[in-house]
């Protein structure tokens, strides 16, 4: 059998070899050493900036989950205000219809009771009556129809309602129209 060859760059980085070697390993280490440094120092910039990408990203899908939430919701409202303000000139017409007098009291009482049940259900959905009558006007809730030259009360208070307004879920659905009362100069 043969024996196997040591080549002299081999035998000198050997354990055991002669002294002259010695120094070349200890750079052959300390560089070995300011790689591995290096390359750990460089994954962990890597996963720093993996790790704030992926905070980044989890924070970006947590805005779009309740902005896509929030729009979902206002649609829906959106949704029920359209129906609701559909279903408005039919409570119109109910209020009208019992303010005319009829001789048959059972057909009034009747009557009286669908509008009553509609106005409820139409309530508890988030629909509220604007109070007018006695009331400064404000241009952001009333529709002045008409505007009477009186020094009986003070300048821009509301005479008369021709038609409620509503406010539906704490927005304008419909501006009252409304009689208001202008000082004589």
């Amino acid at each position: 059998m043969k024996e196997p060859t040591v080549d002299a760059s081999e035998s000198a980085a050997a354990p055991g070899g002669n002294g002259a070697a010695d120094p070349p390993a200890e750079g052959n280490a300390s560089a070995s050493l300011e790689a591995v440094t290096a390359e750990r120092d460089r994954l962990i910039d890597e996963n720093r900036e993996l790790l704030d990408r992926l905070l980044r990203r989890q924070a970006e899908f947590d805005n779009f989950r309740r902005r896509a939430e929030r729009e979902k919701s206002e649609v829906l409202e959106f949704a029920h205000s359209d129906s609701v303000r559909a279903i408005l000139p039919i409570l119109d017409d109910f209020e009208r219809a019992l303010k005319t007098h009829t001789a048959d009291k059972v057909y009034a009482r009747g009557m009286e009771l669908i509008y009553q049940r509609l106005a409820d259900s139409l309530k508890k959905l988030g629909l509220e009556s604007i109070t007018t009558k006695g009331q400064k006007f404000d241009p952001h809730v009333h529709h002045a129809v008409d505007m009477v030259e009186t020094a009986d009360v003070e300048e821009q208070t509301i005479l008369d309602e021709y038609q409620p307004g509503y406010n539906f879920r704490g927005r304008l659905l419909r501006p009252a129209m409304v009689k208001v009362a202008v000082n004589k100069k």
